[in-house]
This record gives C-alpha cells, sequence and structure tokens, in this order.
C-alpha cells in the first residue's frame, strides 16, 4: 500500500512544485509518445531528424522552467544560464524547421539540387530590409542559400551572446548599458532568422499546404511568444507593484520568476499536446497514401 497524500495539509510552495512536477511528467509523457511513434516508423531520417529536434523543444522548457522553480533563489548567473540552454535550442529549432521545409520542397542547397518548377519565382521583401535589398528578386540557388544562412547566423550568434553575457556577469561587468546592447543584437538575429521564414512560407505556402506548415511553424513560435510576451507582463505588473512581495525570503524579483515558470510549465503540456497533431507520425506510415489511392478508386 502506497501513503496517502492530503493535498490540505500541504504548503503552497509544495503544491506549486507537486503540481508543476505533474506538469513535467505530461509534458514528458506525450512528447515520448510522438518520438516513440517517428522512431518506430523511420521511414525519412532526413525529415524526422529535424521533427525530433522540434518536438523535444516542449520538455526542454518544461524541464528548464521547473529546475528554475525549485531553484528559486539561484543566482543572476544561473537564471542567465537556464534562460540561454533554452534560447540557443530555441535557434536551433528554427534552423531545423527551415531544413524541414527544404525537405519537402526536395531542396538540397549543398547538392545544388533546386527543381526547375520553383525556379524563377518572385520575393518580394518587405520594410526594412528593402532598404538594403532590391524590392523584387528572382528565386534562384543563392537566394534559398542566403535564406539558409539568415536562419543559422542565429544558431551561431545566440551561443555566442549567452557566454558572453553569463562571462560578464560572473565578472562583474554586465552593466545595464551592455545589457541593452545584447538585447538589440538578439533581436536583430531571431528577427531576420523569423524573416526567412515567413519569406519562404509565402514563396511556397501552395506547395508547402499538404505539410500544414503554418501549424507547425505556430506551435515553434507560440512556445517562443509565450515566453517572450508573459515575461514582458510580469515585468510591467511588477514595476506597477501589482506583484508584490509577502516573503521575508523572496522578493518580487524572484516571485516574478516563479509565476513565469508556473506559467511556462502549463503552456508546455499544452504545446507538447498540440504537437501530436502538427507533427503526426502518420504521413510516414503509409496511410495517408493508402487512403488517396483508394479515394482515387472511389472517384
Amino acid at each position: 500500500m502506497f501513503p496517502q497524500m492530503d493535498l490540505t495539509k500541504m504548503d503552497p510552495g509544495t503544491l506549486t512544485l507537486l503540481g508543476a512536477a505533474c506538469c513535467v511528467i505530461l509534458t514528458m509523457h506525450f512528447t515520448i509518445q510522438l518520438l516513440s511513434q517517428h522512431l518506430f516508423y523511420w521511414k525519412n531520417p532526413k525529415e524526422q531528424k529535424a521533427i525530433i529536434v522540434i518536438i523535444l523543444m516542449a520538455p526542454l522548457y518544461a524541464i528548464d522552467s521547473f529546475v528554475g522553480l525549485v531553484d528559486i533563489q539561484g543566482s543572476k548567473a544561473f537564471f542567465t544560464f537556464l534562460d540561454s540552454i533554452k534560447e540557443c535550442y530555441e535557434a536551433l529549432v528554427i534552423a531545423k524547421f527551415m531544413a524541414l521545409m527544404y525537405s519537402y520542397l526536395n531542396i538540397s542547397l549543398s547538392k545544388n539540387i533546386v527543381p526547375d518548377e520553383i525556379k524563377g519565382r518572385e520575393i518580394h521583401h518587405s520594410f526594412p530590409v528593402s532598404l538594403f535589398l532590391p524590392h523584387t528578386i528572382r528565386l534562384e540557388h543563392h537566394t534559398l542559400m542566403l535564406l539558409k544562412y539568415w536562419t543559422w547566423q542565429f544558431v551561431v550568434i545566440r551561443p555566442i551572446c549567452s557566454i558572453l553575457m553569463i562571462a560578464l556577469q560572473l565578472l562583474g561587468l554586465y552593466t545595464t548599458w551592455i545589457s541593452w546592447t545584447f538585447t538589440i543584437i538578439l533581436n536583430i538575429s531571431v528577427s531576420m532568422a523569423l524573416y526567412a521564414l515567413v519569406i519562404f512560407y509565402h514563396v511556397f505556402a501552395k506547395e508547402l499546404a499538404p505539410h500544414k506548415p503554418l501549424t507547425k511553424f505556430m506551435c515553434i513560435k507560440g512556445i517562443v511568444f509565450f515566453c517572450f510576451w508573459q515575461g514582458v507582463a510580469l515585468d510591467v505588473l511588477a514595476t506597477a507593484g501589482v506583484i508584490r512581495s509577502h516573503h521575508f525570503w523572496l522578493d518580487v524579483e524572484h516571485i516574478e520568476e516563479a509565476i513565469q515558470n508556473v506559467l511556462v510549465l502549463l503552456e508546455m503540456v499544452v504545446f507538447s499536446v498540440l504537437q501530436q497533431y502538427a507533427y503526426n507520425v502518420a504521413p510516414y506510415t503509409g496511410v495517408d497514401a493508402r487512403k488517396s489511392i483508394s479515394d482515387k478508386k472511389n472517384e
């Protein structure tokens, strides 16, 4: 017999950690379930390797937030390190998503393979990119390579900035103006990566439609979007005095961090469920192909 837990006798901190652990377990459950399905139907390694990297984003965020919740009084450098892990992985996920889209279109830049039917299409750049590049350019191997570089530059810049930020904090040299400098650099870098994805989607929306690219992308962007903007909202609430400290051992900053971690843990459960639909294993089981043949025979 297992000992019964009386939840009514637990303090709020213990209940929060228990709920957080349940969120991590649920996120891991749905992710491992989807991961095992792709490994069982391992039909297209190039595509499915990218998918596995992408779906692991949710449990990584969940575990990261749970660690931050358990060690709520960790140093500023420690929290920067945690955030850097998430953001570096985010950069890798964005690059892998672009690689997945290239794979769907049978594009191989390393082998100089670009289908003839997509060559010559027009790409229309919007402001402020149009200040540096022509407003309209033709699609070719060089253009596709440029879009790839725009996504991969974030994979390189994000870890470099993270290492420098942590080092400067440990040395006590992380001033406000340095913080703003890193923020501007990273915002420009991630904006370039996301812009490349948006341009790519608009150009190939018709060809990519069967693969549900928008749903796949929203699973990635949704995780980043919620984490970023709710962090901004919590900063505003803390500045306005809505979030206050009622603990002698926790200040407002730590309470704000705890709320952010709890929200992320809840959201990762939701996104791990949505990924079941967005990155479903059905295209690799042969079921869709058999269904399509059957539908054609019945017509």
